[in-house]
């Protein structure tokens, strides 16, 4: 898979070849609803689904400022069939001192998935997360057996 282009934030066209380059060569992918399109002359915005096997579907939103070359806002959901596994959001939690090496990146998780969060350090406004969280889904997928 070619390395992901670290302009990919310069425009709306760049930020489009660069996620559908990825998602159309990641071989765990096996089909998304992923569409960017443009909410005025430099606001931009992701949102879709990309589904892989045994059920699992990362549900994706950002909004994309392509003045400043940042993602403003996201949400990132991982599902396995109806069960909701985590989220990422960086709703700001300034008095939770646990979130501070990554504020305001973070992961929900179980046990009590809204409440309990972790630092998401991997999570950046400024480059592009669709990889990193691909990959992380991928984790969760069984090994592919040669045949």
């Amino acid at each position: 898979m070619p390395p992901l282009d670290r302009d990919a934030l310069f425009s709306i066209e760049k930020y489009c070849q660069t996620i559908y380059t990825f998602l159309d060569n990641a071989p765990s992918i096996r089909g998304h609803t992923v569409r960017i399109y443009s909410r005025g002359a430099w606001v931009g915005v992701l949102e879709g689904k990309i589904e892989f096997e045994q059920g699992f579907t990362l549900r994706v939103y950002e909004r994309l400022d392509f003045m400043r070359r940042r993602i403003m806002a996201y949400s990132y959901e991982a599902w396995q069939d109806q069960q909701q596994l985590y989220w990422y959001d960086p709703q700001e939690h300034p008095n939770d001192a646990s979130l501070a090496s990554s504020f305001p990146h973070h992961k929900h998780t179980p046990p009590n998935i809204k409440r309990h969060r972790i630092p998401a350090p991997e999570l950046s406004f400024n480059k592009a997360n669709i990889p990193f969280l691909v990959q992380e889904i991928e984790q969760l997928l069984p090994p592919h057996r040669l045949t």
